[in-house]
């Protein structure tokens, strides 16, 4: 088994999706969001971002539509609890580095762990932060994971809408 699962990513795209740190499952399937009750792909279909629902074997995919799957840690763990403050903040560095590398237009965090631990703030609210991450801007989304189940699916969807809403906003021209 790997010890990371391969981001998959490309310069440019509209959304790079941050996962905290991949799940045992995922780790072993080498593929993003495998676990069974995952809402991530399922979430991702109904707030407009594919016009198919994607299995986890075809993550790969995500990049003909214009976005990216990656981890802020690369530590496989049972449950993203596992990892430490200081194991996030010393990938910190690294990881924004990538970001900056790829420039997305937006870096999208599932939960707000991984900013908060990154930035050191604890009063992260969801959806478009104030301040960029990597150039990109910074949205915090919740996380699909079948471990959170803090929101219905109603409600994830609603969330990640607003997101695509936002990625795919026409800009308004001036009269």
């Amino acid at each position: 088994m790997s010890e990371a699962l391969p981001d998959i990513v490309a310069p440019g795209l509209a959304v790079v999706f941050c996962g905290i740190n991949p799940g045992m499952l995922a780790a072993a399937t080498g593929h993003h969001f495998a676990g069974r009750g995952n809402r991530f792909w399922r979430v991702v279909h109904l707030a407009g971002f594919t016009p198919v629902q994607l299995l986890p074997e075809d993550d790969r995919a995500f990049l003909r539509y214009g976005y990216g799957l990656t981890t802020a840690v690369a530590r496989p763990t049972a449950r993203a609890a596992m990892l430490s403050r200081i194991e996030i903040v010393a990938a910190a560095s690294a990881f924004e580095a990538k970001i900056a590398g790829l420039a997305p237009r937006y870096i999208a965090f599932l939960g707000k762990m991984a900013l908060s631990a990154i930035t050191g703030k604890r009063d992260i609210e969801w959806g478009l932060q104030a301040g960029t991450f990597g150039g990109a801007r910074a949205w915090v989304l919740p996380n699909p994971s079948g471990l959170n189940r803090a929101f219905s699916l109603d409600e994830l969807v609603t969330a990640y809408r607003e997101l695509h809403a936002a990625a795919f906003a026409m800009p308004v021209e001036a009269p």
